[in-house]
């Protein structure tokens, strides 16, 4: 694609993020865009494909290109793992949205044999098992994370982790409240792009990448207690990680 339609689009973005186009609002169509940037028509519809695949604007057939109304989440990973967060019994999840309501769909509790990479990352023998959370996450009705935690059974199966609702705080409060308190954690990201199944889960463009995040939760002894296995909808959002020096 052109390099200008990269800058355009980038320049939509900025005014976007600036006010101009609020939620909802109509971006300029392709007539427009020729006339303001002096470009030929090709590059000014690939602008406006480049911020519909990348989550900021919708497509409308017969209508034109609109803000999506959408507003990113903001994923701060440091703030959400903190003690702070889930031993006063909040989710970690409303670390995200705040009082946006972030509703579990499709969840399903079950016990089966570890897969390999996940046996390994939780230091079992081959074949042993594991209690899995699997979990798709909706906020203000739209699907935007996939999500399966895998810990072992012989530390979750007899526990509220094995049930739908595991209680206030979540798994990592009950792993405390078992003496497996979670105080380290590892995520590893990479971008790439999805398959067919989890466009359709996530309901997400043809284009549209995904953030794969893997994080492995430790004990003060350097077991490892949880895997989970994450697919953010790149498009919804905004990742931050705070570091000292």
């Amino acid at each position: 694609m052109p390099e200008t339609a990269r800058q355009i689009a980038d320049d939509l973005r900025a005014r976007i993020d600036a006010g101009e186009f609020g939620p909802g609002r109509r971006l300029p169509g392709e007539p427009a865009l020729v006339r303001e940037y002096g470009v030929a028509k090709m590059t000014a519809n690939g602008a406006l494909k480049l911020l519909v695949t990348e989550g900021v604007a919708v497509s409308r057939p017969g209508s034109g290109t609109y803000v999506r109304e959408f507003k990113p989440i903001l994923r701060d990973a440091t703030k959400r793992l903190s003690r702070d967060q889930w031993a006063t019994g909040k989710s970690i999840w409303s670390a995200d949205v705040g009082e946006r309501p972030m509703l579990p769909a499709d969840l399903e509790v079950y016990e089966e044999e570890a897969p390999r990479w996940v046996a390994r990352a939780l230091g079992l023998d081959d074949g042993g098992r594991v209690v899995i959370r699997s979990r798709r996450y909706l906020v203000d009705g739209e699907p935007v994370q996939m999500a399966t935690s895998y810990l072992p059974a012989d530390l979750a199966r007899d526990s509220r982790i094995a049930e739908p609702d595991p209680g206030p705080g979540g798994i990592y409060k009950r792993l405390a409240e078992m003496g497996a308190e979670p105080v380290h954690f590892n995520e590893d990201l990479r971008a790439r792009m999805p398959s067919s199944e989890e466009s359709s889960a996530l309901s997400i463009l043809p284009g549209t990448p995904v953030i794969e995040i893997c994080r492995t939760a430790y004990t003060s002894d350097g077991k490892a207690v949880e895997v989970n296995r994450m697919l953010l909808d790149a498009g919804a959002y905004a990742l931050r990680y705070s570091f000292g020096s």
